[in-house]
């Protein structure tokens, strides 16, 4: 059966797979971002550039845009990385981070409730790196901070909606080969693609349930660590 589905961030990366994945299915896709992409033009989707989701403006544009539409399946995908260490300390790149990757994917769910009924799902792509447990090399404070302030975030969301059987998915997408990796010059620059871990989430996506709400996944299923 054909979805309706919001992705954020679909311009490029894991975001554009799987706004095509879905397209090619069938679904109905609203792909958010700021400025759209030759290769997002491309799959005839329903394009609605200028969404800074950072921002009042780009969440009431993004509203506006979503009115009246049912939707089926919401994936906050859109987020930055950036590189901060002891040495070399930012605090407005971590302050962005912190807007962008936790506070922003929660603020525009919170703006689209309307948009979502019974059996609906929320998903958030954030990332192992948020893992407290899982933290063995430091550094990258601005990314895991923001990141494991999403995952807290999508537990008390999975808690606030669970009375109205709306699902919530946390996803870490695995170390994917995208340009966000690629632009910090890593000399590993992911070990699965994009249109991998497109398949893998949107997979676990599709069977996700009110039972498994709030539940911190790695898109190769296992559970991971707070």
């Amino acid at each position: 059966m054909s979805k309706t589905i919001v992705i954020t961030g679909a311009n490029r990366g894991i975001g554009l797979a799987m706004a095509k994945i879905c397209q090619q299915r069938g679904d109905s896709v609203y792909a958010l971002c700021r400025q759209s992409s030759p290769q997002l033009n491309a799959l005839k989707v329903n394009v609605i550039e200028g969404i800074d989701i950072a921002t009042d403006a780009g969440i009431a544009h993004a509203q506006a845009e979503l009115a009246n539409v049912a939707i089926d399946l919401l994936i906050n995908n859109a987020g930055i990385l950036r590189d901060e260490s002891l040495e070399c300390f930012n605090k407005n790149t971590i302050i962005e981070q912190f807007t962008v990757n936790a506070l922003a994917p929660i603020a525009l769910t919170q703006a689209l409730l309307s948009n979502l009924s019974a059996n609906s799902k929320v998903a958030l792509i954030t990332s192992r790196m948020g893992s407290i447990t899982d933290n063995g090399s430091g550094g990258r404070y601005g990314y895991r901070m923001s990141k494991a302030a999403l995952n807290i975030a999508a537990v008390s969301l999975a808690k606030d909606l669970a009375a109205d059987k709306i699902s919530v998915g946390i996803y870490h997408p695995g170390y994917v080969q995208t340009d966000m990796v690629n632009a910090l010059g890593q000399t590993s620059n992911g070990d699965i693609s994009s249109d991998v871990a497109a398949q893998r989430l949107l997979t676990l996506m599709s069977e996700l349930t009110m039972a498994e709400s709030g539940v911190f996944k790695h898109s190769n299923g296992e559970i991971l660590p707070w």
